[in-house]
């Protein structure tokens, strides 16, 4: 699976493909269903994203949001068959097309899509004035087809990414995972920390947590991806406040069954369940003792 730049003319052998269109931040079953849909038309599968997404650029001070990476998303887009995933940088110029020059120039002309698959509530354009119906127009204008999906629900409610996000939110990251069809998961490189792990029994594995949404601060059950070799765990979210309350929110994550050093790798631990809140405790001998008991129920959620 390739990742093309979609600032540029697509490589020939990409070119006449069914596209999926969309953010796609999270890959979610909705996102599933218009890639499928892309898919249907027996044609290179390629997705259109986004990167950064429109709220990015349009609220710049916005707090942090995101489902998922770049690099995330792509592979969650491989795992569904995609062939190639164009990253179309959302700027002012793309901020302010107007919708017709954008089937025209970009999805006609630069991509050359013989399909173009999106969702029931896609806009597009400047002040997003268009929409699902008005792409279809412009798709047979500009000699390419378009289907639109109809909303995914679950237990009596769309799947949507402002939904899931509401669920991490307050730690219900075992009804995400059900939306998203994969656990939710925090990718990221390991920062040097206090080390303060280390001197009761449990070492960290320490994550920044950068632009994504912010789940319930909070001791979670982990399966934490080093190098491809996944590992159990037990993680904390949030400031640590036993310790010296951090600067900005960390992801500490403590491996079953692993030693060596993590400094400078990339990691990626999926929130399985969540156990407790994030509290303080007056003394390390009371955090160690919580900490053994967390490591017992994390291992027996993970089971």
């Amino acid at each position: 699976m390739r990742i093309l730049d979609g600032a540029s003319p697509l490589p020939a052998a990409f070119r006449g493909g069914a596209l999926a269109l969309g953010v796609m931040d999270g890959v979610h079953l909705g996102h599933q269903a218009v890639t499928a849909a892309a898919r249907a038309h027996g044609r290179p599968l390629l997705a259109a994203v986004f990167e950064p997404p429109p709220r990015r650029h349009f609220q710049p001070d916005a707090p942090p949001f995101r489902l998922q990476t770049s690099a995330q998303r792509a592979r969650a887009l491989a795992a569904l068959g995609v062939d190639a995933v164009i990253e179309l940088p959302f700027d002012q110029a793309l901020a302010t097309i107007e919708a017709e020059a954008f089937a025209r120039e970009i999805l006609a002309a630069r991509f050359g899509a013989a399909h173009v698959a999106v969702g029931f509530d896609f806009q597009f354009g400047r002040a997003r004035a268009g929409d699902a119906a008005a792409l279809t127009a412009f798709g047979a204008q500009f000699g390419f087809s378009v289907s639109t999906t109809a909303p995914v629900e679950r237990d009596g409610a769309k799947v949507s990414s402002t939904r899931i996000r509401g669920l991490i939110a307050e730690g219900e990251v075992e009804a995400a995972a059900a939306l998203l069809t994969r656990p939710w998961a925090i990718e990221g490189i390991v920062e040097g920390g206090q080390q303060r792990g280390r001197t009761i029994g449990f070492a960290t594995a320490n994550v920044a947590l950068g632009d994504y949404v912010r789940p319930r601060f909070g001791v979670y059950a982990v399966r934490v991806d080093v190098g491809g070799a996944v590992h159990g765990g037990v993680a904390n979210v949030g400031v640590r406040p036993t310790v010296g309350a951090a600067a900005t929110p960390l992801l500490e994550a403590h491996l079953f069954d692993f030693s060596g050093d993590l400094y400078g790798r990339t990691i990626e631990a999926a929130l399985v369940a969540f156990l407790r809140p994030e509290q303080k405790f007056e003394s390390f001998e009371a955090l160690k003792a919580q900490i053994e008991r967390d490591v017992e129920a994390a291992r027996a959620a993970l089971r």
